[in-house]
């Protein structure tokens, strides 16, 4: 048992029976960590730059050989990038709160989840967010949250399915942190969710949303998965399979044929063969085949960002328009809906079982 009493904004106690110098430790709780992918701090050169040196010379993403890859990124690539990055970045930047979409609707939705969290929990959980690249880092948070008493920890990458270049990466910085503390609190990693039911249901419903919102429903639906070399799935990477399977579910929920909906991967990157079809050119051969009306969906992604609101809505967009296309419709990522939130939050109650009540 312990005897309460609050240090600044934290509560903390002395044990029970302990000696009068003993430290006071805060209240035990459990720490649920969502994570995603990052941000630049900026969009100027240094930004940009600091940030995509991080992310590019991750070799979960990038897996040639450093001696190889370094000279390459730190010369050529990292002295050209950040300016077109950059200007990508500030074509679609929160100029309001001087952040990323990413980061505004990250934040957006761990308010949500707390919001829920504590209805179920009260104040049992302690929710917060990191980034796997860029602020705030996986380290400070779970930092900070070993300081406010968390002694279990959720980790929760949101990325719906699975990819060695994602959810693995992201657990991988998690698990380094926790070699920094000096008491390892125990720990969950939350699985992909790429074909839970309420996940599917959440995507059907924005889809739904969409089409009702056209001006005239779309000829087919393109769902864009960002893309990775064709190898990793040879090399027994189980994220191809779980794309196409989440294209599935989503086609079965929605009632439609196999033809109303066609699956794609975007972003490549480099030289080497990615998974296809790659979706920019996909959607000029669609455009030149008759489909003159299209709406893409990017279930890869659970929050608007870089790739979705300038790659997809910019660039794919104006392939689709060059090659004769006539209407585009771009459907948002779940973000902070209201029906996403609720899908995530019965996840971590699945993996909370047994820690809270």
């Amino acid at each position: 048992m312990l005897k309460k009493t609050t240090d600044s904004a934290i509560e903390t106690s002395r044990p029970d029976h302990a000696p009068a110098d003993h430290p006071k430790l805060p209240k035990p709780k459990i720490g649920v960590l969502l994570a995603n992918l990052g941000t630049p701090d900026a969009t100027d050169y240094w930004s940009m730059r600091r940030y995509l040196s991080e992310f590019l010379s991750d070799r979960r993403v990038i897996d040639y050989s450093p001696w190889f890859w370094q000279p390459l990124l730190q010369g050529i690539i990292l002295s050209r990038r950040p300016f077109k990055s950059g200007a990508a970045y500030r074509s679609i930047w929160n100029n309001e709160a001087n952040e990323s979409p990413l980061m505004t609707i990250t934040k957006a939705q761990t308010a949500a989840i707390t919001a829920a969290l504590e209805e179920i929990y009260g104040a049992e959980v302690d929710v917060d967010f990191c980034m796997r690249y860029g602020n705030p880092s996986t380290r400070s948070k779970v930092d900070a949250m070993v300081a406010r008493g968390c002694r279990k920890i959720l980790f929760f990458p949101l990325y719906p399915q699975y990819a060695g270049a994602t959810t693995a990466t992201a657990n991988d910085e998690f698990f380094r942190a926790l070699m920094a503390q000096k008491w390892q609190p125990p720990v969950r990693t939350v699985p992909a969710y790429f074909d839970e039911p309420a996940y599917i249901d959440a995507l059907a419903q924005s889809v739904e949303r969409g089409y009702g919102a056209a001006e005239a429903e779309p000829d087919i639906l393109v769902v864009s998965y960002h893309g990775v070399p064709q190898r990793y799935l040879t090399e027994g990477d189980p994220y191809h399979c779980q794309c196409q399977k989440t294209t599935r579910l989503l086609k079965e929920r929605l009632g439609w044929a196999d033809d109303r909906i066609t699956t794609t991967f975007q972003s490549k990157f480099g030289p080497e063969e990615w998974l296809k079809p790659y979706t920019v050119e996909e959607v000029a051969r669609l455009a030149e085949a008759g489909k003159k009306r299209i709406a893409v969906i990017a279930p890869a992604f659970s929050a608007d960002c870089i790739e979705t609101l300038e790659e997809i809505n910019e660039e794919i967009r104006e392939s689709f328009e060059h090659a004769g296309g006539e209407s585009f419709t771009y459907i948002p990522c779940l973000n902070d809906d209201e029906a996403h939130i609720s899908a995530l939050v019965g996840i971590i109650e699945k993996n909370l079982a047994g820690w809270a009540a």
